[in-house]
């Protein structure tokens, strides 16, 4: 159905729930996907935090935010994207990770790994348990400890990126050492990310020189992949090439391109050893991680059987419609686009509000939020038009006032 939403100056905007419908008739909605994609989740906030003082202005301390989290909701929408066919990013950046400290965020991976998801789950390991970073040692000690407790849970750890090490000025050799002694520490398989500054300020001249490729070539057999977020197509398709004969993937990270890494160019596929003890296949193609996915990820899982089903005009249609929402909630400043994944949620009716941590809500115009509604009908990702609709209506009313 359709239902019509009037807004300011006159704008008329048309929301539907059924474009997705003749996608899915076409595929078995039960095969699994052919890429292994992996949605980052953000955290939904108990109502009473309308009443908590906290803005980007003047941030809450991690422990005020961590104690207003809707436990509840959070995990449901953690649950819905297993059973999408895609696995769970826990606790990165989509999670307002930087804002949530290491109390929350072992709070997520635990509680996530504790709801055995058929599709398993990627956490973020990072350092936030250490009030003070003394040296480069105690850097890559607290990352092994959190490696090791992601890896408890069940999870695939994926290191984040650090602050830090920019911060502290950083060179080639000591990004090297850092890795590799955590690498070296590490039992088992990990991801690395590489975070573009667009999505954080402090990421601005991350892995200097020659140190990602160094850093990728230390142990393949451990680093499986990379998770790349540089919103740089060229450059990812590069380094899918060095690092395929390796064994070694490439999830996208890229929310602007996605739907052509994803298909990939000409070649064969070939089997390569288990992730998280998954399948994994290896090709001129990316996988994907993705917070855009948290928002599309029945469509998005749809487009992706439809490739599996040699449907490729089909994938491009669908997935090219996803990648359109991608570029409008990942529209600059690229680092908001937390805005507009919780409101898609809250107005598909997955949560009751659209807060985020430091209430992020607010970054964007209302303008904003209208485009996401629009490009979200387009792309098949609105559940409930007449609900939409009237969750969108009371929005503009709201802010009109």
């Amino acid at each position: 159905m359709s239902a019509t939403v009037h807004g300011p100056d006159g704008r008329v905007l048309q929301l539907e729930d059924s474009v997705l419908a003749p996608f899915e008739a076409r595929v078995d909605g039960t095969a699994p996907l052919p890429r292994r994609c992996f949605a980052a989740a953000h955290v939904t906030m108990l109502p009473g935090y309308a009443e908590v003082a906290h803005s980007l202005e003047r941030p809450g301390p991690a422990d005020e935010i961590a104690a207003h989290i809707d436990w509840e909701t959070t995990l449901a929408f953690r649950e819905r994207i297993d059973r999408c066919g895609m696995g769970v990013a826990e606790a990165m950046d989509t999670a307002q990770r930087f804002e949530l400290g290491w109390d929350g965020a072992r709070a997520l991976i635990e509680r996530t790994g504790a709801l055995g998801l058929e599709n398993g789950f990627v956490g973020a390991a990072s350092t936030d348990q250490l009030a003070t970073i003394p040296d480069l040692d105690a850097l890559a000690g607290a990352m092994v400890e959190q490696v090791r407790f992601v890896r408890g849970c069940g999870g695939i750890p994926i290191l984040l990126p650090q602050p830090w090490l920019t911060g502290s000025g950083a060179g080639e050799e000591e990004f090297v050492r850092f890795y590799t002694d955590v690498i070296d520490a590490s039992e088992g398989e990990v991801l690395l990310h590489f975070l573009g500054e667009m999505f954080h300020p402090s990421m601005r001249g991350y892995f200097p020189g020659d140190s990602l490729r160094r850093v990728l070539t230390h142990d393949p057999e451990k680093v499986r992949g990379l998770k790349l977020s540089l919103l740089d197509r060229e450059l990812e398709e590069t380094l899918r090439a060095e690092l395929s004969p390796r064994g070694q993937v490439i999830l996208t990270g890229d929310d602007y391109n996605f739907a052509a890494l994803i298909e990939g160019q000409p070649g064969p596929a070939r089997d390569l050893a288990p992730l998280g003890g998954r399948p994994l296949s290896g090709g001129p193609f990316s996988h994907a991680l993705l917070g855009i996915f948290a928002a599309v990820t029945r469509p998005a899982a749809v487009a992706l059987r439809l490739l599996d089903a040699g449907d490729v005009e089909g994938y491009r249609e669908l997935m090219g419609r996803c990648e359109r929402l991608g570029r409008v909630i990942f529209e600059a400043p690229v680092q908001r686009y937390k805005s507009g994944i919780a409101f898609l949620a809250w107005l598909n009716g997955l949560q009751e509000n659209r807060m985020l941590a430091n209430h992020e809500e607010h970054a964007r115009s209302l303008d904003y939020y209208l485009r996401v509604a629009e490009a979200a009908s387009d792309a098949g990702a609105i559940e409930d038009a007449a609900l939409a609709a009237g969750r969108l209506a009371a929005l503009i009313e709201k802010r009109a006032g």
